[in-house]
């Protein structure tokens, strides 16, 4: 028999529920639960679950979420570092583990998401990330060429400002540039502190990523992760110093921006995702044909 949930939408309760079974909300963990129902059930929506979907959740706390997510008929594999909360979840859908609907997996998310490729990709992923975690977590998975037909993330609104940034502002980054690169990105809404419990000092936001499915890729995609970090390492310089840095060498600076159109004086900040493609793959053909190791 399940262990009953708690009113996802009270703070009182989930408090007098927490305080009952001996437990805290942990600050290091960035816990804030999502406590607008209406928030919730929109953000699911944008996931576009059917029966049998495969979907990772980052961090589902005490199961708000993963409620919706499974009662949808999803496959759903969870990630949660907080023991407490992971003993509860069980407790709470012990009936999906059983009949192999979820999956519990504790730890670090950051140190545990690859381990979990073993059992295959899943069609979604899906998470109100931890502030301090969550453009790294969004960004490994892309460097390590792993994306996702579909990813729903709640962030702080500073991060969901950094992937939708357009060239030429401050936002724009590059983690803008992976995010760019590898998926369509939608906003789906804003969250003031009110809407979650512990209430934090920030806005949220809500995106969507939806796979390209005409990837741009270019010849050599590790160079183009570790080319596009450089060229941004410094903001305030202009791309042919930052591309000197990253190649030791200024004449081969020069003459790879001199093929892709690049302004040696422009920064890498007003430049879009395509043209930084270019330009990788200029750099990697020079790589190539000199031997020499990037």
């Amino acid at each position: 028999m399940n262990l009953p949930h708690p009113d996802y939408n009270s703070p009182a309760e989930l408090k007098t529920f927490l305080d009952a079974n001996n437990m805290a909300m942990q600050k290091k963990f960035g816990q804030n639960f999502l406590i607008n129902e209406q928030a919730r059930i929109k953000i699911i929506d944008a996931l576009e679950i059917t029966e049998g979907t495969s979907v990772w959740e980052v961090g589902p706390g005490l199961g708000s979420m993963t409620s919706e997510i499974l009662r949808r008929g999803a496959r759903l594999t969870v990630f949660e570092i907080d023991r407490g909360f992971a003993s509860l979840l069980r407790q709470f859908f012990n009936e999906y583990i059983q009949n192999g609907a979820l999956t519990i997996i504790e730890g670090d998310v950051l140190k545990t998401w690859q381990t979990a490729l073993t059992q295959g990709k899943p069609d979604r992923f899906f998470g109100n990330l931890p502030y301090n975690i969550a453009a790294a977590l969004i960004a490994d998975t892309i460097e390590k060429n792993i994306r996702f037909d579909r990813a729903v993330f709640t962030v702080q609104k500073e991060v969901a400002a950094r992937a939708m940034a357009t060239p030429g502002t401050e936002d724009y980054s590059s983690f803008s540039i992976l995010c760019q690169w590898a998926y369509n990105l939608k906003h789906i809404m804003d969250l003031s502190g009110g809407n979650f419990w512990p209430k934090p000092n920030v806005t949220s936001s809500a995106f969507s990523m939806t796979m390209k499915p005409d990837f741009p890729c270019c010849d050599n995609p590790a160079l183009f992760v570790k080319l596009q970090r450089g060229l941004f390492s410094s903001r305030r310089k202009n791309i042919r110093n930052n591309l000197s840095a990253f190649l030791s060498d200024s004449e081969k600076a020069a003459v790879a921006l001199e093929k892709a159109g690049i302004e040696p004086s422009v920064r890498a900040e007003t430049l879009p995702v395509k043209t930084l493609l270019l330009l990788s793959d200029i750099v990697n053909a020079d790589i190539i044909q000199n031997g020499i190791k990037k």
